[in-house]
């Protein structure tokens, strides 16, 4: 496992960054140690297109102290810290261009959740969505495949709620920081994930929702995941961006078929290569196969 101190360093970085988190990541991805980047013993910053300056010059062992003191005190709340230089972040996530520097993880993040699948949409779901995304998510679960959503109303909770009930694993990528939960109502539903699953954030701990917070948070939550079932999204719904990220991340997209009769978006992503039209839980199931044989084919080949 990482040292602590040099996950300290890690956040400092970030910290210092002005542009976009997943550039940095890059950047200390490349060094293999942030500490080497603080203490200014790595120099190759001009493929990263970052200057030195803007991340090292107020960066000292004082700073370095705090946030290592930050991660043990969200420790002894059973929060711990991945960044993208500690051995056990997730594998499906490493591989996004987009992929944050560190998350926050409360629950549990085990080898076999490399199979999980999104399901999202909207927040004002129709009963007939609610009813649909509670049959996808709990027939997943039970065929063992982890469910992952973004802890919001409407879709997103009934998806939670599904997977929780047929005991399988569910995973809440949050648009808040770790130690908040959003909307308040959840909490409940986010203590029974945790049991069971985990909660997921990429924010500093305290930061309240934003307008911004929840287009990152789609980042995650599509790569973290094979693919993306989306049940119920208008053309101005983050479950329509998430869609999009699902191609743009060479992931899995798959299109619940009364949206794509409903939503000309929907049938424009229909006709990529990378999505399928979704009629049962079998659909979904059946191109993961393929997949997951087509990747061991590969590894042997």
């Amino acid at each position: 496992m990482l040292g602590r101190k040099e996950q300290a360093a890690v956040l400092a970085l970030v910290a210092k960054t002005t542009g976009e988190w997943h550039r940095t990541a890059e950047l200390i991805e490349g060094a293999r140690r942030a500490l080497r980047i603080v203490r200014g013993e790595w120099t190759g910053f001009e493929p990263y297109e970052i200057r030195v300056s803007d991340l090292v010059a107020a960066v000292d062992e004082a700073e370095l102290e705090r946030y290592a003191e930050m991660i043990e005190s969200l420790e002894a709340r059973s929060v711990r810290l991945l960044t993208v230089l500690d051995d056990d972040y997730p594998a499906n996530l490493r591989q996004v261009y987009n992929r944050p520097p560190f998350l926050w993880v409360r629950g549990s993040l085990p080898p076999e959740d490399g199979r999980a699948v999104a399901v999202v949409g909207t927040r004002e779901a129709s009963p007939a969505g609610i009813a649909e995304a509670r049959s996808l998510a709990g027939q997943l679960a039970n065929r063992g495949v982890t469910v992952l959503s973004g802890l919001a109303r409407g879709i997103d909770a009934a998806a939670h709620q599904a997977a929780l009930d047929a005991s399988g694993r569910t995973i809440a990528v949050m648009g808040t920081g770790i130690s908040r939960v959003y909307p308040a109502e959840h909490r409940d539903l986010a203590e029974r994930i945790v049991e069971s699953g985990a909660l997921v954030s990429q924010f500093w701990p305290d930061s309240p929702p934003a307008r911004w917070s929840f287009p990152m948070r789609n980042v995650v939550m599509s790569g973290l995941a094979v693919g993306t079932v989306v049940v119920e999204a208008s053309s101005t719904s983050g479950a329509k961006m998430q869609a999009r990220l699902a191609l743009e991340h060479g992931k899995r997209l798959f299109l619940v078929e009364s949206l794509v009769m409903r939503e000309e978006w929907a049938k424009r992503y229909a006709e990529h290569p990378a999505a399928t039209v979704v009629q049962s839980v079998d659909d979904v199931v059946d191109v993961l196969a393929a997949t997951a044989q087509r990747v061991e084919q590969l590894v042997l080949s």
